[in-house]
């Protein structure tokens, strides 16, 4: 299978990060769609510990005879209020189901919970942050594909074979992680800026090991920002939090994100594809990243 790549070109201020510490803003749920209705649903994590709000947006029309395409993006509060009508107008020709999979919060994310649901545990069982432990992607991965899709099936008749899931930062390492865990599970995967130096950049070695399987027809999107944050002031624990993941970032080759994609290009059954952004960093990625993630759950990646 070959790479395919893209290099987009966009303004940075067109996808400005959003202030993570405001709460959320009304976002289209709220406010009302012209195309979709919206289903609002509550999980538990099987420990207890970690409380989701799944809001599932169904099209305003009948579905295909094979059923809806889904797709399933992670930090669902702030893809939920990233997507916009303006957005959803353009994906009528095939309007995929989308399932936003968010933390009952007020606020855009739940750090906590997100750092511990969307990695892996560490070799040594250690935290690399005392006050974000990871080590839970295994649980959350049950919980999405068993209880989170069933209620999606419940709700609306979905296409088995057009299954997308879509995450940023440490939700695109959860992306790549489910690619290498789960068979049938999804089709599509898209993963902005993934954490690929999480455990010194572990991901790069099982992507590496991972074998694909002979006719399957996977299509993973691998996305990049490629211009750096701007400056901000930070306190003393933003700084070591800082200070203690560029350490970690250091394990990784700078292109981590197109070496990932190279590393799947030639699997059995996978079509790698990389975007780099060039115009926008990392958090404004964020938003940029799903109009290319919904157009891959609908088979128009090109677009």
């Amino acid at each position: 299978m070959k790479l395919l790549f893209w290099l987009l070109c966009l303004p940075m201020a067109a996808f400005a990060a959003p202030d993570l510490s405001k709460p959320l803003d009304p976002t289209i749920a709220d406010t009302g769609s012209a195309y979709y209705y919206f289903d609002t649903h509550a999980f538990t994590s099987a420990d207890g510990q970690r409380h989701y709000r799944v809001v599932t947006a169904l099209p305003n029309k009948a579905p295909p005879a094979s059923g809806y395409p889904v797709i399933y993006l992670l930090d669902g509060n702030s893809a939920l209020a990233s997507l916009n009508d303006a957005m959803l107008a353009t994906l009528q020709d095939d309007p995929p189901v989308i399932v936003t999979v968010g933390y009952q919060t007020k606020l855009r994310f739940d750090v906590r919970a997100r750092a511990f649901d969307y990695t892996e545990p560490r070799r040594d069982g250690k935290a690399i942050n005392e006050a974000r432990p990871g080590g839970g992607s295994d649980a959350f991965l049950a919980l999405l594909t068993g209880p989170i899709k069933a209620h999606v099936r419940a709700l609306v008749k979905t296409d088995p074979a057009r299954q997308t899931l879509w995450g940023h930062s440490f939700g695109g390492l959860f992306v790549l992680y489910a690619l290498t865990q789960t068979e049938g599970e999804f089709s599509g995967y898209a993963a902005a800026d993934p954490a690929l130096w999480w455990q010194g950049g572990d991901m790069l070695t099982r992507l590496a090991a991972f074998a694909g399987k002979e006719g399957g027809k996977n299509q993973v999107l691998i996305m990049h920002g490629g211009a750096k944050a701007p400056e901000r002031v930070l306190d003393g624990a933003q700084q070591a939090r800082l200070k203690a993941r560029q350490q970690m970032m250091g394990a990784v080759p700078k292109d981590a994100a197109l070496e990932a994609a190279r590393r799947l290009a030639g699997k059995a059954g996978i079509t790698s594809h990389y975007r780099e952004f060039p115009a926008l960093s990392h958090g404004p990625l964020f938003g940029a990243s799903l109009m290319p993630a919904l157009r891959l759950a609908q088979g128009h990646l090109a677009d």
